[in-house]
Parts: C-alpha cells; structure tokens; sequence
C-alpha cells in the first residue's frame, strides 16, 4: 500500500450494482496531509469500515456544479469569511475530496470532459476556452452521461447553465436531456437574463421562457420541483448547472446594479457582463453564501421525498476561483493550469451506500465522475468514444485499492500533468516545471533542475496523450 492511499468506510450491500461499466479502475495519486484542505473542526478521515446495509438498486443522480468557485471558498475546505452550513453539512454526511479537479480551466471544456467522459480536446467544441462562436457544441451524435443514462432507463434533466453549444444545432435536448431548463451561453444577467452578445438567454427545451425573477432563486425551485416529483419508477439524472458566482456581481436584491449593467449591455458594451469595474470580496461571499442556501433548497426538498437515501450526490465546481475568490494557499486562478485554475471543491454523498464525515486524498477530475455514475448506474459507456475518466466505484464502494494513473490537462499555452505527488506544468513562459505537491501545494519551489530525468519522464508522457487530441484551429 502507498504512503498516500487512504481507505473509505463504505456500507455492504447484497447483489452487484447493475451492470459494470467498460472503466475498471479508480484512479490515486499523492496528495498533501493538513495543507490540502483539512481545516480544523473539518470531518475527519476514517479507516475502512464495512458494514451491513440495505440491498442494492439503481440510484438516483444528482450532479451540482457551481460555476468559477475556488476550492477553498467553503467553510469545509477552510475559508475564513465565507460560511457555507449546508454545503458543509453535504461534506460530513460523505466524503470530501481534498485533491479532486476541474477537467479543464474554463467553463465550456470541463463541461465537454462532464459531459462525455473525455479530455475536451477529444471534441472540436471541447477546443473553444470557452465556447463563444454559435456554429460548436456538442454533437447530438456524441454519447454522453445523460444518453447513456436514459438508453438505460434513466429519467434525464438539466437545469441551469448548459454551454456547450447554441441552437439550433446544439442542446441538451439533442444530447440525452430528456428535459431543459436554463441558459445556453457562459453568463447572463442574473435578472434580465440577457447574455454576453445582448441576447436573451432562458430557454425552457428549445424555446425562450420569461421570468425576470433573480435566476439562482428561479433554477433552484426547478431543481426542487424535480427532485420532488413522481417519476413513475424510474431512476433519475438531474444535472443542477448554477452559474453562481460567476460575474456579474449582482446578489440577489441589486436591482439597481442590474438595471446599470443592462443599460451598458443595450447600449452596446460587449464587456458589460464582465463588471471589471464591480463586485468586492464581501459582494462575491454574499453570492458564494447564496449558492449555499439554495443547495439546501434542493437537498431539503430531496430529504422530503423520501429520496435521500438512495440518491448520489455530486458537488463540484466547473474550474477553479475568479478575481474575489478565496484560493489561499494555491497559485493560479481560473484559465490557468497552476492548482488555483484547476483544482476544485468536490463532495459526494450516497447515505445507502457511503459512510459519512470521510476525507479523501484520492486525485480525481471530472471525467472520473462520468465513469462512475455510468458503472452504479449500470450503463455502458460507448464502445466508440472510450473514456478518459476512470469509474472510482471500486475505490468508494468496494474497497478496492486504486490504481495510480496520470491526470492530463492541455489549455492554449499552458500543459500540465499529475502522477502521484508529482505535477509537471508549463505556463505561456514556455519553461518546463516540476512540482512536489506533497510539501509545495502553492508551486513555487521548482523542481526540474533536480530531478531532470523525472521531468523528462512526466513531459514525456503529456506529449504521447497530447499526441492523440484534436489540434487547436490556426
């Protein structure tokens, strides 16, 4: 056993849980102790304890994903201003990962890798960082978690921001999404709804809804609604997109702030959304505080279902923290692939099937979750599009040792990979990097003039995976 592995307490259950998938092994690498987000009064990690629970069935899914939150922008990853009770409460009631990771820097391609299962670059939309030109998306014809769910029975839903693509060629509704409902493009005005070429941007399916409502309060009575619902026996995906607390700043309540920014947008400021000239470290808690509450919202209405039992729950963040986060001590921030860029909140919780109050040092990016959902859902992914991501069931829920495997990233001018403690990087500087994340989580004590054979060995293996993506257009 390595030095870093950790072992999970996990409930038995009798009968195996649907058919596996094609991934077959979680992923593990080195992860650093205290630093790396385990602040004190946080849940504590727990030996392996295995014990009897209820017999096995399909679970419901439901994936929430908050939009630019840095990893230590909640309390239970150790923000010091920012309170975040509900989503802490989702941590002690399952485990916490302190070393899991966007699949990518910016919004559209860690929702491609989502999505499919795949590094973005796999894709020609999964190259836009991110999408702003109408004609990519996601091909109707790529399979993805929602297609592969519902081929298997599943009930499939989206709410919130989808950015993957605009109609009329590109939509949830064409992926798998049996239902949609929310904004297409990478940030809107949270009360006009108008997105960043002045267009209106809330759709219910494939049509425009009104609702000039504050758009966090609108999506989570939506998602409400939908974890409340009858779905007549069938098991249920819900994809929960909030686009907090991604700029503008505006919280719920600034309507005059809103009305400003709207004028700006009518007016012709293409850059009106960006509000370079607004926000503050108190606006940005205040939203993070909001996103929080509405989670609860979701989770209490999920609770009274009578759901929660048999429900996953999945909390992460699409990239790392924008301009107000709170990344201490990480380098970096969203766009980049320093940690700050990359390495994001991520929580899960099944109470049927995982002990509660866990921490896990297991490094995992978003297209591990694309492989798991599928293996405990018991769908297949395509034999045609092969994962990237590596299905971590064995590891949460059989006790099974991980195999270490390399973490990849590629954004235009930068390059990163992660084998064990060990992370090689390039920045737009062109010089080649090497960090010991196990006693450098901030990445400043550069290791390549001492370990020049490791560096070589790391570079090496980003080129071969780099060698089989799409290129970047000219």
């Amino acid at each position: 056993m390595s030095s870093y592995e950790n072992k999970l307490s996990r409930r038995a259950f009798t009968g195996a849980v649907g058919v596996a998938a094609a991934a077959t092994a979680a992923g593990l690498g080195a992860a650093p102790a205290q630093a790396a987000g385990t602040p004190s009064g946080g849940p504590s990690e727990r030996e392996f304890r295995a014990s009897r629970g209820r017999p096995s069935r399909r679970p419901n899914i439901l994936f929430i994903l908050g939009d630019d939150l840095g990893w230590a922008d909640l309390s239970a990853y150790g923000s010091p201003h920012i309170r975040t009770p509900h989503l802490d409460r989702l941590a002690r009631q399952g485990v916490r990962f302190t070393d899991a990771y966007s699949g990518s820097a910016t919004c559209s391609p860690t929702r491609f890798s989502l999505y499919t299962g795949r590094y973005p670059a796999r894709t020609r939309g999964g190259l836009a960082e991110p999408i702003a030109d109408k004609s990519v998306g996601l091909e109707p014809t790529h399979p993805t978690l929602a297609s592969l769910l519902q081929a298997s029975g599943y009930a499939t839903a989206l709410i919130g921001k989808w950015h993957a693509g605009h109609l009329p060629d590109h939509s949830p509704t064409k992926s798998g999404w049996e239902e949609f409902f929310g904004n297409f493009g990478g940030a809107l005005e949270y009360y006009s709804k108008l997105g960043l070429g002045g267009e209106y941007d809330l759709y219910e399916g494939d049509a425009e809804y009104k609702d000039l409502r504050y758009y966090t309060r609108i999506i989570t009575e939506r998602a409400s609604e939908y974890v409340s619902r009858d779905h007549h026996g069938r098991p249920w995906l819900l994809n929960l997109n909030f686009t907090t607390p991604h700029w503008p700043w505006t919280a719920e309540g600034d309507t005059e702030q809103s009305a400003e920014i709207v004028r700006r947008i009518k007016a012709g400021d293409r850059r009106a959304l960006w509000h370079q000239d607004g926000g503050s470290v108190e606006k940005y808690k205040e939203m993070v505080e909001d996103l929080d509450r509405s989670v609860g919202e979701v989770l209490t209405a999920l609770k009274r279902s009578g759901q929660e039992e048999h429900t996953v729950v999945v909390f992460s963040s699409d990239n790392g923290g924008e301009r107000f986060s709170y990344n201490w001590p990480l380098s970096g921030n969203k766009a980049s692939l320093q940690e700050g860029g990359i390495r994001v909140p991520n929580i899960v919780r099944w109470p049927a099937r995982l002990d509660g109050g866990q921490v896990s040092r297991v490094p995992v990016f978003s297209p591990d979750w694309t492989a798991t959902l599928l293996e405990v859902a018991g769908a297949r992914p395509h034999p045609a599009y092969p994962l990237d991501g590596v299905s971590l069931a064995g590891y949460l829920l059989r006790g099974e040792r991980p195999v270490e495997r390399d973490l990849f990233w590629r954004v235009r001018g930068e390059r990163a990979l992660r084998r064990g403690n060990w992370k090689y990087y390039r920045g737009k500087s062109g010089r080649d990097q090497l960090f010991d994340l196990a006693g450098d989580i901030r990445e400043q004590a550069d290791k390549a003039a001492v370990e020049p054979a490791r560096l070589a060995e790391l570079r090496a293996a980003w080129e071969a995976v780099d060698a089989g993506l799409l290129p970047y257009p000219a």
